[in-house]
């Protein structure tokens, strides 16, 4: 492809669907050029000068690791990176609550990499999965009391169980 003089728009398109990475070799790629490369590989996206919104999204839903190579996504495509894997919320700043509550819903697990998050949020992440309490800071009751429903075992990782918690296990059979 490198040694072709100027190729046509078919050339490129076909390039990069064959490997993303290819659209480093061509100058001032159009957008249907970015999005064929990106869709074939999402971190193609750091080859990309000013990619606009549709190849943000395009990207990072390839691969929502793809993130990390954004300069202030917006919310959009934050959302939809934390849909795709829910591990990237790590790379984000200025973590809404809806991309918190996106994020645990998919991967409770993931609360450990949420600063402060609210009481909605650390309900939502030990209805996925109870086992996140242990990731939570001094969990209200009604964050205890959804962690046992999820799944009794979790007891073992509540340090003061509220009373709630205590009469609800002692109703587990």
């Amino acid at each position: 492809f490198q040694f072709i003089q100027i190729p046509s728009e078919a050339v490129k398109l076909a390039a990069v669907r064959q490997n993303g990475n290819a659209i480093r070799c061509i100058r001032n790629p159009s957008e249907a050029v970015q999005l064929a490369a990106v869709q074939q590989n999402g971190y193609t996206i750091r080859h990309i000068e000013n990619p606009s919104e549709a190849v943000q999204l395009a990207a990072v839903r390839e691969n929502g690791l793809a993130i990390y190579h954004i300069e202030s996504p917006s919310e959009t495509v934050k959302l939809a990176a934390v849909r795709q894997d829910g591990r990237v919320i790590e790379f984000i700043k200025d973590q809404s609550e809806e991309v918190k509550l996106a994020v645990v819903q998919q991967n409770g697990y993931a609360i450990q990499h949420i600063e402060n998050p609210s009481e909605a949020v650390q309900i939502a992440a030990v209805e996925q999965n109870g086992f996140a309490i242990q990731y939570i800071k001094n969990p209200s009751e009604a964050v205890q009391l959804a962690a046992v429903h999820q799944n009794g075992y979790v007891i073992q990782y509540i340090k003061r169980p509220c009373e709630a918690v205590k009469r609800a296990m002692e109703r587990e059979p």
